[in-house]
């Protein structure tokens, strides 16, 4: 006994702290996090993977706003599609994943009767056709008419932004205020609210919030089926559209008999839609009144058809016959999407969607706020097992038993999940398992203790600690023999180095290179970069190796974006000591490499060599040529020409290469970088094309407008250029082709 004594007292003391966990005295992120992920797997796992054919998504995409014009529309043609919809494609019901705010002035009524009031009030010829014309002009009247008698639910937002205001009409509530009166029931409360015109409100014939719960993770898993807010309580856009379908039944909150184990317990478990004839559907609900979301799969798990085509009649009608219809966007500049479980950009309107089609069919998972007391019960049989059997066995049969207490948790949940559709938390027991399942087989620790170490005595000085950290975890697929690799290389030099090194004691630049070295090193690190070597002043790194980095190119360039971003930072810091200020230029390239420990029986590197290697130091240099920070070769950009705006600087050929090459500059992010600058850029490449073309006037004029647009040396490069071909032009030949004879 003694002699298990530290390992009883460790494991004990694991198993209280996941107890408390699990009682939620306190949380640890890192079982949440865990449970978070053995949740989504277990949803993607069993997921059905089949379309539902009883809700369909009509999309306001990309295709519909370039045939009918950036949304807002008016809603005049709102109105002429719920008519098309309802009449014409027999549609069950609509529900509109959008809220109508604001007035439609696009008609120019209010133009119009400002008119009618003012200069041209005693035009009666006027005022009779502004009266005929009134009706057809009114586009919120001509809507709120066509959804009038129809079966449409519409959306509005709430925000819990302190400052916030409120604007539209809510539609009456579910349950007034004070209906909870005496239970501590967990609503998600909101403070504001987006609702729709109150003339819309009144002839819609219900309404519901679009707004899903987020989960620590930003992930969203929930929609609160009913909201508290400024006391009263309101349903999910989802719960509404339910409820039509059935015929608006009354909702009935569930709350379970007295709890034995709990006198105090008043959670509501359920939300029963009931009529005088019975329940209708009993829904599920957690302790927040949320509703797990019951994904059938991945992004398009419904049908979507683009709006333009319902409007034009390219559908067949018995594609939308009797369906619940749910109108949203999946157009990335609407700004609709969500990360979920089974997609990082998931549109907003199928999470509806989903949890419609589960509401009817009863598959949603039931996770009650009682489940944290089965997984108490679990903690402590699994816990009282290996606590007491595993200090007292040898290592097979330790590993034995703690594989049968692993098969037991996950097979217990499992089956929970399947067969009765209930959702258990699993990470604690997981955890409970390793944890002192590695307690007790402690030289495995020392096994991999060592590994470690060695590949930290090989890779610790080049690599970043959590590659080296990576590594350990399978040191026999890294080695430092040489070998071809795909990788991209990063140069990097400050300019005008002798003469700041001249202008200081050694002592002062000795610290200087100390503090930019270090936060250049930092950002090559970030980024998961190895640190090749410090040529002087200049930094050498590469990406790709010794850990295979799927993104070696994409890391790379945003090393270099990043380390452009540092320097101004930097160089107050400098400045503010009396150093100069530094101004640094960079070059990256990509391509086939020869990468391993390389030197003498003196001295040995884990390096880079080769052809590519070569050119990414020439295009460090070429960043002086072109009065630019960066410059990446073309293979580079080809790579990254989706997801980076680069700027074409030439195409040159340079020392030791017979062959040109065109060079870029990165710009940005798609999509981060500024509409004048990509306008800038369009005009820059009509003015390289007239250049290459030997359209010397052309080129001059297109380089005049971007010198008065932002002035840069470039521009004025080439217009020294272009004076110089002038004198000596380069003949009918001219492959537009820079050529470079130095290093």
């Amino acid at each position: 006994m003694k002699q298990h004594l530290v390992r009883y007292v460790l494991s004990f003391a694991v198993l209280l702290l996941l107890l408390g966990h699990s009682a939620k005295f306190y949380q640890i992120d890192l079982i949440n996090r865990l449970d978070a992920i053995i949740y989504d797997n277990k949803l993607k796992l069993t997921m059905p993977n089949t379309v539902d054919e009883s809700v369909v998504i009509l999309d306001i995409d990309e295709k519909s706003l370039s045939e009918i014009g950036r949304w807002p529309w008016g809603r005049d043609r709102l109105a002429e599609l719920v008519d098309k919809l309802f009449n014409h494609y027999g549609i069950r019901q609509l529900g509109f994943d959008v809220v109508f705010a604001e007035p439609d002035g696009s008609s120019g009524l209010a133009t119009l009767e400002t008119l009618a009031r003012k200069d041209l009030k005693d035009d009666a010829l006027f005022q009779t056709l502004l009266k005929d014309m009134r009706p057809r002009l009114d586009y919120d009247a001509r809507f709120a008419e066509a959804i009038h008698g129809k079966t449409v639910i519409l959306g509005y937002y709430l925000s819990s932004a302190p400052n916030g205001s409120s604007s539209g009409a809510m539609p009456p509530p579910v349950w007034p205020a004070g209906t909870f009166s005496g239970r501590s029931i967990p609503f998600s409360t909101w403070l504001n609210h987006g609702g729709n015109l109150p003339e819309l409100q009144e002839n819609a014939a219900g309404a519901g919030h679009f707004d899903p719960l987020m989960d620590f993770d930003g992930v969203v898993r929930r929609v609160p089926l009913i909201v508290e807010y400024k006391g009263a309580y309101y349903e999910s856009l989802s719960l509404a559209m339910v409820r039509a379908y059935l015929g608006f039944p009354k909702i009935v909150p569930g709350f379970p008999e007295e709890r034995i184990s709990n006198k105090s317990y008043n959670l509501m478990e359920w939300l029963d839609l009931t009529t005088e004839n019975g329940i209708l559907r009993r829904i599920p609900v957690d302790e927040n009144v949320a509703a797990l979301v019951p994904f059938r799969g991945r992004e398009g798990s419904f049908h979507y058809y683009s709006i333009s085509d319902v409007l034009a009649d390219r559908i067949s009608p018995g594609l939308l016959k009797d369906r619940i219809v749910l109108i949203g966007t999946t157009a990335p500049g609407l700004k609709d999407q969500r990360a979920t479980p089974v997609g990082e950009a998931y549109s907003g309107v199928e999470i509806h969607a989903n949890l419609i089609a589960g509401m009817l069919d009863g598959t949603i998972k039931i996770k009650p706020p009682y489940a944290l007391g089965a997984d108490i019960i679990l903690l402590l049989l699994a816990g009282g097992v290996m606590v007491l059997l595993l200090p007292r066995l040898s290592a097979s049969r330790a590993s034995i038993v703690a594989l049968l207490v692993l098969l037991f948790l996950v097979g217990v949940n499992l089956g929970f999940w399947r067969f009765a559709n209930f959702v258990l938390p699993l990470a604690s027991g997981l955890t409970l398992v390793f944890t002192l399942y590695a307690i007790n087989m402690s030289w495995g620790y020392f096994v991999e203790s060592h590994s470690k170490r060695q590949l930290t005595g090989l890779f610790g000085q080049y690599v970043p600690p959590e590659l080296v950290e990576e590594m350990s975890r399978d040191p026999e697929n890294y080695s430092m023999a040489g070998r071809k690799a795909d990788l991209t290389v990063l140069f990097s030099d400050i300019r005008g180095f002798t003469t700041i090194s001249e202008g200081l004691e050694p002592a002062q630049l000795a610290n200087l290179m100390n503090e930019y070295l270090g936060a250049m090193t930092a950002i090559v690190r970030n980024h998961r970069g190895t640190l090749d070597k410090y040529i002087g002043d200049a930094i050498m790194a590469f990406w790709g190796a010794p850990v295979e980095d799927v993104e070696h190119v994409k890391n790379a360039v945003l090393t270099a974006i990043e380390m452009q971003k540092t320097l101004p930072e930097l160089n107050k810091n400098l400045a503010a000591k009396g150093w100069p200020e530094l101004k640094i230029g960079i070059g990256v390239n990509t391509g086939g490499m020869t990468v391993g420990d390389m030197g003498s029986p003196v001295r040995q590197s884990y390096t880079v060599m080769g052809d590519a290697v070569n050119l990414g130091s020439r295009l460090e240099g070429l960043t002086k040529q072109y009065g630019v920070g960066i410059i990446v070769g073309e293979i580079t950009r080809e790579r990254l020409k989706k997801d980076f705006v680069f700027r074409e600087l030439d195409r040159v050929r340079v020392k030791g290469k017979s062959e040109p090459i065109a060079i870029y500059e990165p710009i940005g992010a798609d999509g981060e970088v500024a509409k004048d600058k990509l306008d800038e850029i369009k005009l820059w490449n009509q003015a390289l094309r007239y250049y290459r073309a030997q359209d010397w006037d052309q080129a001059e004029v297109a380089l005049l407008n971007l010198s008065r647009m932002a002035p840069c040396y470039l521009y004025d490069l080439y217009m020294q250029h272009i004076t110089q071909y002038r004198k000596d032009p380069p003949g009918d030949g001219w492959d537009g082709v820079t050529n470079y004879l130095t290093k």
